[in-house]
């Protein structure tokens, strides 16, 4: 994503929100960066097909698709990470000849149409690394990976924000029987079909890291299938792609089995300075905290404000870990209450990861509610003073936390 202006950029941007941001997405990541820059309640003007009905003379009626440029106030946001579309819904703020003040529309993103950003409630430190991270030059490749097991595999990319899955492939493989062929056959037209999907769903038109995982011999035997296809077919893309393919070992074939692919030591090797890396790599040494139960790993909204609060999410390793989704609340005083968290752990020194619920280490931190912490010495009983209150102020706290797990 760049912006329309070349004389545009982060310095000359307006922090109070006021004058907008123009941007123009060019590539299918850029539409999940959008997806994370536009909130509720900002305002955006972008171009859309309105369908608007005029009455002749004699009464009747005919309708037309026009095409126009509309600013909404944002209400939702949709977005589709397998066809990288993004439906911003909202009521007209700025009427013209085609739409009336306070009427609902939906803006449909595309990628090489510019769009226009206001930020209402200003643009926050977060908001601020999202564009920085949005319209940096270096964005890196995408690693695609296939996770796979007899019958079945799911081809994958993992960019450094997200994880997408391109396509599902499923095959009826026959049970093994004792001198039949039919197994082996089934498992040929796997390969095949397999083969077939990841060539026409993930473009390797330019080298990309390729991970084949799964439990036994599968992804090896799958490696050994695409090497004698490149050489039949005489493919030497085909050929290298084989070549270059790490082999790793998964538990199953499904998806959530990339979280064991990502912490290998082939995958670490492959890609050590990609940021999803490190997102798992700090996930398992908060879970591994965890389970020592040592007083320096926790998670929750209270108990770890209380830790921030103490300074003890500061230098010397501490961490906060905290899920995209509470700065898309719909309460703004809600955002702000996770970005002034976020700014103390900065401001103390410690390291703050904002993770996205659509990569694997973001759904790992959902099962824990979304925010943890990892702390710089040890903090037992943060949860106590919330048990001892119980009741009312329990009651409350409870629908705090609710408050803020509004998407």
């Amino acid at each position: 994503m760049r912006f329309t202006n070349p004389k545009h950029s982060l310095s000359t941007l307006d922090p109070s929100g006021e004058s907008p941001v123009s941007l123009l997405p060019t590539t299918p990541e850029d539409m999940w960066h959008a997806h994370n820059l536009i909130a509720p309640s900002d305002l955006l003007r972008a171009h859309a097909i309105r369908k608007v009905v005029t009455t002749g003379s004699t009464g009747s009626t005919t309708s037309d698709r026009v095409h126009t440029d509309l600013t909404i106030r944002v209400q939702s946001v949709f977005f589709d990470p397998a066809a990288s579309s993004l439906h911003v819904s909202g009521t007209v703020c700025q009427e013209n000849q085609y739409v009336s003040l306070g009427q609902h529309h939906t803006l449909d993103l595309e990628l090489n149409r510019p769009f226009q950003l206001w930020k209402r409630s200003g643009w926050d430190s977060v908001s601020l690394k999202m564009l920085e991270e949005a319209v940096a030059e270096d964005t890196g490749e995408a690693m695609c990976a296939v996770v796979m097991q007899e019958g079945l595999a799911n081809i994958c990319l993992i960019t450094e924000f997200q994880t997408v899955v391109k396509q599902r492939v499923e095959a009826n493989i026959p049970k093994k029987r004792a001198g039949g062929s039919a197994s082996q056959g089934g498992m040929t037209s796997f390969y095949e079909k397999t083969l077939a999907t990841l060539l026409r769903t993930v473009d390797f038109s330019q080298p990309r890291p390729l991970l084949l995982a799964s439990p036994g011999f599968v992804a090896q035997d799958f490696r050994g299938y695409m090497q004698s296809e490149g050489q039949k077919r005489t493919d030497k893309k085909l050929q290298r792609m084989a070549k270059d393919a790490v082999v790793v070992h998964s538990s199953t074939g499904y998806v959530h089995s990339l979280n064991e692919v990502l912490k290998s030591p082939e995958v670490q090797a492959t890609m050590r300075d990609k940021r999803f890396t490190g997102e798992t790599a700090l996930m398992d040494q908060l879970y591994d905290r965890l389970r020592k139960d040592d007083g320096r790993a926790w998670y929750g909204a209270k108990p770890v404000e209380r830790a921030v609060k103490e300074g003890a999410v500061g230098r010397g390793g501490g961490v906060l870990l905290i899920n995209n989704k509470f700065f898309r609340s719909l309460d703004i005083k809600t955002r702000k209450r996770f970005v002034a968290l976020v700014d103390k752990v900065k401001e103390d020194g410690g390291e703050a990861r904002v993770l996205s619920s659509d990569h694997e280490s973001g759904q790992r931190l959902d099962a824990l509610g979304g925010i943890a912490a990892i702390l710089t010495y040890p903090i037992f009983d943060l949860d106590e003073d919330e048990v001892e209150e119980g009741g009312e102020g329990e009651e409350s706290g409870a629908a705090a936390e609710e408050g803020a797990m509004i998407i």
